[in-house]
Parts: structure tokens; sequence; C-alpha cells
């Protein structure tokens, strides 16, 4: 089996790559990146050929596609942040990048899974989130991702193409960019520990996120794509958990083993209050598939970002 994998170059996509890698029933894996946000470091050491290109560029998509037995799309413009400050180029790459690779699949039949996002749910004070409540996107970012699942899901209706789209919810783990306006809590939080420096915190604190670790999701999608698993309807990648920001702070400060001050800024625009998947669906379409705790993920994902940290600080 042949496995492409957009974004494969990127934090999810690297883990990805490693795991479909060491498959018995993987004969090729193809990471297709354009590098604006992942690195070509992510797959040091991983048995996966990089194409450079664009899912932007329907020639470079089409011929990447044409060679695969199964696609796991990734590939966008993360970051609810760097949605508000360029709204445009999140919709160009996130909604029209995917109907590039949509159509890419539906010319050659070939089954896609495709990455969705929890942010479209929005602010809906319903806890756990289920896939049948109705959407509110928050930012433009949110937005995009729901066009995005909207057209994989509308594809599968219309043209008989095998497709699933998978709501992530706040994944972490190794290869996470930090050190950037747009970086996510847990690298964020993590850095400046490890560093000395004051976690900032946005809002209150007390907002909660389910958050998931990425070798759970390398797995799951692995699964997923030898299984051919498909679906009419989107499903949660996430297992229930909850977790405020102010507990995240208080674990990462045990793992860290020193002080860490904590400096509260204002909230941020687009920002949802909380978020928790319900996990039904995903359970019974991938029984036997469970979480990474926190505390082991979070203790993983520390001892990688201090291990990047340390040469700096010799």
């Amino acid at each position: 089996m042949r496995v492409l994998v957009t974004g494969g170059a990127g934090f999810i996509g690297g883990n990805l790559c490693r795991e479909l890698a060491a498959h018995p029933r993987v004969s090729e894996v193809v990471a297709f990146d354009d590098l604006s946000t992942g690195s070509e470091h992510n797959l040091d050491g991983v048995d996966a050929r990089l194409v450079v290109g664009s899912i932007l560029d329907r020639p470079a998509i089409d011929a990447a596609v044409g060679e695969a037995d199964v696609v796991i799309h990734l590939a966008a413009r993360p970051s609810v942040p760097r949605s508000v400050a360029d709204p445009m180029r999140s919709h160009l790459v996130n909604a029209n990048g995917t109907m590039h690779v949509l159509e890419a699949c539906r010319i050659g039949g070939t089954p896609i899974i495709a990455a969705s996002s929890s942010s479209v749910y929005g602010p809906t004070r319903v806890l756990p989130k289920h896939e049948e409540l109705p959407t509110r996107p928050q930012s433009p970012y949110a937005a995009s991702k729901l066009a995005a699942e909207s057209a994989v899901l509308a594809h599968g209706a219309t043209y008989g193409l095998p497709v699933l789209a998978l709501r992530f919810f706040n994944v972490y783990g190794p290869l996470q960019s930090v050190g950037h306006a747009y970086a996510a809590v847990i690298p964020t939080f993590a850095d400046a520990a490890l560093r000395g420096q004051p976690i900032h915190v946005h809002g209150d604190g007390r907002q909660t996120r389910d958050f998931t670790f990425v070798g759970s999701v390398a797995r799951l999608l692995t699964d997923a794509a030898v299984r051919r698993v498909a679906s009419p309807t989107p499903v949660n990648l996430a297992f229930g958990t909850r977790t405020s920001l102010l507990e995240l702070v208080e674990k990462i400060k045990v793992l860290v083993d020193r002080p860490v001050e904590v400096v509260f800024d204002p909230a941020r625009p687009g920002d949802v209050r909380d978020s928790q998947a319900e996990s039904t669906r995903l359970q019974e379409l991938f029984p036997g598939h469970g979480p990474v705790p926190l505390d082991e993920g979070l203790a993983e994902t520390v001892s990688w970002y201090a291990r990047q940290t340390a040469p700096a600080s010799q």
C-alpha cells in the first residue's frame, strides 16, 4: 500500500510518516509538503520520500495523488491567531487547497482521510461536544476548516468517494514547533518553563481543552489508512478528557522541577472557551484505540523539548 501524506513534513505529519513506515502493510510513504510550517528534519530517520510542493499547485498534487493508494490530508495553514491576521491565506490553503486534493482523489477514486478541527464547534456550552451539534465557527481558521470538512463529506456523498473527516482536538507532542507568534499552548508553555521564562496565559487560565497526544493520532490514522475506514459523517478524534490551562501549567511546573512565573494576558479573539470531545463514534470505528494519559504524554513531550533546548544552555 502506497500512502500519500499531505503536510507530511509537519508536526503531526512527521509522527504519522514514522508510524506508517513501520507498518508491515505499507510499502511506500510519500510526504507532500511546501515546508511553509513543516521541516524536512521532521522526517529524519524516517523511511519516507519527501516531495516539496503546494496543495495549491494542481498539477503537482494531481501527480502525487495519482501514485497513491490512499491519501491522508493534513496540509493546512494552522492557528487561529494566524487566520485572524491573514484570513484570506487561511481560506486559500485550507478550503481551496483541500478542493485540489479532493479533485485529484475523485479522478483516481483514491480514498481520503482528512483532518478537520474541533474549532468548527465554536462557543457551544454543550460538553462533551458531539458530532451532531450545530457548528458555529468563531475564527477564519475555524470557518476554513469547516469549509474543507464539508467539501470532503460532499465528495463522499456525491461521488461515492471513500472519505473520513476527523475533527482533531488540541494535538500535542514531539516535533511541534515553538518560538513563533502562532505556536500552540503546550510547546509555548513547555519551552518557556524550560528556559526559565514566564509562562504567558491568555485569559484567566480556566479555559479547558481535550489534549490529544500525537502518538495516539498517528496510530489511529495509520489504522484508518490500512483498513480503509470511511464515514459519511464527521468523527471527533479525541477521547473525552478535559484539562484547564491552569492545571496544565501545574503539570509542566512539576516536570521541569523549578519555579515558574505565570503572567496573565488578555484573551485572544477567536479562542474557544471550553473543548471536550464525545468519543462514541470514534470508538465504534476504532475499537481498541485509547488515549495516552496526559501526564505520560506531557512527560515525553517536555523531555523532547528539553533535548532541543539543551545545546543553547550549555
